[in-house]
């Protein structure tokens, strides 16, 4: 339900129509869809030149999309068209637990994390660069997680962390991934096809496990925003209370 995606940040859906495009549809039923330099939608599937990981076997560590981007797309839909090859297990991390379980070890690692900087890069041919500099745990003014980011292959060199606080801020950064990769983070599941989930693309980090031999894997993907999911669940939520 929408107030269930409202409260986890996470939503799993199955019984949907196998159909190009359909994701459009799931997006329909809250809101509207966040074109970006991808299009309106994006494949996930193997290519034989890949300018991107996502369109490998390859695992994809967990990691929040587009951190390059000002703002953020703050909702990710993932859904499934072809579920025929081995393995391609999908996994996701609630990287507010990590963020939590991070300050309950080390909370100076935390707060270096918090009030610097990193700078995340994406160069995508002749007409896209992009990069955006935040934090990877974003904090409000008092004290609430707002955000997280996080993705290694879209990082870039930080020109923000005091040169004396660098050695620490690599450890905090690395203790933060190794937290992020502990299996007991993770929840996995398969997605075949006519499912799809939806990540709060700003709290919840996704991932994949490698896939291989015979078989097929294709998923589409598309972006949206958490306002309007909010609004129409509000909306929804008022009617209900006035039936």
């Amino acid at each position: 339900s929408l107030g269930a995606l409202a409260h986890y940040d996470f939503a799993h859906m199955a019984s949907a129509p196998i159909e190009d495009g359909a994701l459009m549809k799931v997006v329909d039923l809250f809101g509207y869809v966040r074109e970006t330099n991808y299009g309106r939608q994006f494949e996930v599937r193997t290519e034989i030149n890949p300018t991107n990981l996502a369109y490998t076997g390859l695992g994809l560590q967990a990691h929040t999309d587009n951190p390059y981007r000002d703002p953020v797309p703050t909702l990710q839909v993932l859904y499934c068209l072809e579920s025929s090859a081995a393995g391609g297990d999908s996994m996701v991390v609630d990287g507010f637990a990590a963020a939590r379980r991070l300050r309950d070890e080390n909370e100076e690692w935390f707060d270096l994390l918090a009030d610097h900087c990193a700078r995340f890069e994406f160069a995508g041919g002749a007409d896209t660069h992009l990069v955006a500099r935040r934090p990877m745990i974003e904090l409000a003014p008092d004290g609430e997680l707002i955000s997280v980011r996080f993705n290694n292959r879209s990082a870039a060199p930080l020109t923000d962390v005091p040169f004396e606080k660098m050695p620490a801020y690599y450890q905090a950064y690395r203790r933060f991934g190794e937290i992020i990769d502990d299996p007991e983070m993770e929840v996995s599941f398969r997605l075949e096809p006519g499912e799809c989930f939806v990540v709060d693309n700003t709290r919840v980090l996704h991932a994949r496990k490698a896939y291989g031999g015979t078989g097929h894997r294709w998923l589409q993907g598309c972006y949206a925003d958490r306002d309007s999911l909010l609004s129409r669940h509000r909306v929804l939520s008022r009617q209900a209370a006035g039936a």
